[in-house]
């Protein structure tokens, strides 16, 4: 194995890593970048102090150009930008996705809920990479790639392996982000069902802080 020097430093040695068998996928090539690993999260400070390849910004809320913004601005690796799709819907999804890519986003996810209608209408306006999420076996995976999806994003907890086999059977071409689950363990049986890159979601704030915390206290 060839050896890789790394360079830390002294004040950001404490980061948020990526567990390391994540870097036994293949990645996907975007734009020339070799994407392996997705860090899940909308918070600027984790994303300024990890070693994802990338950020997957996607959140509970109605989309909002200000986040996006403010996300896009703070990080200093390539974002995927959640557009919508469930309940926010139509041109406003477009407009959103529109301003995703002007800011300087690498792609695009939308909600499993969105209509394939909507994804063609997407594929016609913008150029980075739609990901398609997806959340169930049943999903047409087809109709899906033919309405202009080019990367799907497989979310569906513990089956999320399970799922990801039987869409590898079908599509052996077909680029797949797939969620790892919480261990070492999970993360290697999603990789080996066929998954590209993987999203890895980080501790929180909080739960960093609070190891920070106990460490202070026992020094004092």
């Amino acid at each position: 194995m060839t050896f890789v020097p790394e360079i830390e430093g002294t004040l950001r040695k404490h980061m948020v890593k990526i567990p390391e068998v994540i870097n036994r996928v293949s990645g996907i090539n975007i734009f020339g970048k070799n994407i392996k690993s997705l860090m899940f999260t909308t918070d600027v400070a984790i994303i300024k102090n990890c070693n994802a390849n990338a950020v997957i910004a996607v959140y509970p809320f109605t989309p909002q150009p200000v986040i996006t913004h403010s996300i896009i601005s703070a990080s200093d690796i390539p974002v995927f930008c959640g557009v919508g799709g469930g309940t926010t819907t139509g041109k406003r999804v477009i407009n959103i996705a529109m301003d995703a890519e002007f800011q300087g986003a690498i792609g695009v996810v939308v909600n499993a809920p969105t209509k394939n209608e909507l994804i063609k209408a997407l594929y016609s306006k913008i150029d980075i990479p739609i990901v398609v999420t997806v959340t169930s076996e049943n999903t047409d995976i087809q109709a899906r790639l033919d309405a202009g999806a080019e990367i799907l994003n497989v979310s569906c907890a513990a089956r999320t392996p399970e799922v990801v086999r039987a869409i590898r059977k079908k599509f052996p071409q077909v680029p797949i982000i797939a969620t790892g689950g919480p261990t070492s363990e999970s993360i290697l049986e999603t990789i080996e069902a066929g998954a590209n890159t993987i999203t890895y979601t980080p501790p929180s704030s909080a739960e960093l802080f609070k190891h920070l915390m106990n460490k202070y206290r026992e020094e004092l």
